[in-house]
C-alpha cells in the first residue's frame, strides 16, 4: 500500500516556474514507476510525466517537454515535477501516481495509487 500526498501547487503568472512535489510513504516505494497527471476543469485527465523506478527513464507528454522535468529521490520516498515558462494551458489539478509495473505508462488506469492533487493556477 502506498499514500501519496503532492505540494507545491500554487498560483504563478505565465512564465513562471513552480515545483511539485509527491511524498509518498510505504517502504517499496523505491519499486515503483511514478507519474504526474492534470485535469483541468471540463476536460479528461492527461498524462504528464513519468519516470522509472530506478531514475534511468523519464518520458513526457509532447505539450509539456522541455519545460517540464520529472525527478524522484528513493531515499527521501518523493517524486518532483519541475515546471518551467508555464503556459495559462497548464492549469489544472495535477495528480502524482505509483505504477507496480517496471515499464513506464502513460495511460492512467494502470497506475494503481493516486494522491489527492494540488491546484496550479497559471495567470496569463
Amino acid at each position: 500500500q502506498v499514500q501519496l500526498v503532492e505540494s507545491g501547487g500554487g498560483l504563478v503568472q505565465a512564465g513562471g516556474s513552480l515545483r511539485l512535489s509527491c511524498a509518498a510513504s510505504g517502504r517499496t516505494f523505491s519499486r515503483y514507476t511514478m507519474g504526474w497527471f492534470r485535469q483541468a476543469p471540463g476536460k479528461e485527465r492527461e498524462f504528464v510525466a513519468a519516470i522509472r523506478w530506478s531514475g534511468d527513464s523519464t518520458s513526457y507528454a509532447e505539450s509539456v517537454k522541455g519545460r517540464f522535468t520529472i525527478s524522484r529521490d528513493n531515499v527521501k520516498n518523493t517524486v518532483y515535477l519541475q515546471m518551467n515558462s508555464l503556459k495559462f494551458e497548464d492549469t489544472a489539478v495535477y495528480y502524482c501516481a505509483a505504477d507496480r509495473h517496471l515499464g513506464i505508462s502513460r495511460y492512467a488506469n494502470v497506475y494503481d495509487y493516486w494522491g489527492q492533487g494540488t491546484q496550479v493556477t497559471v495567470s496569463s
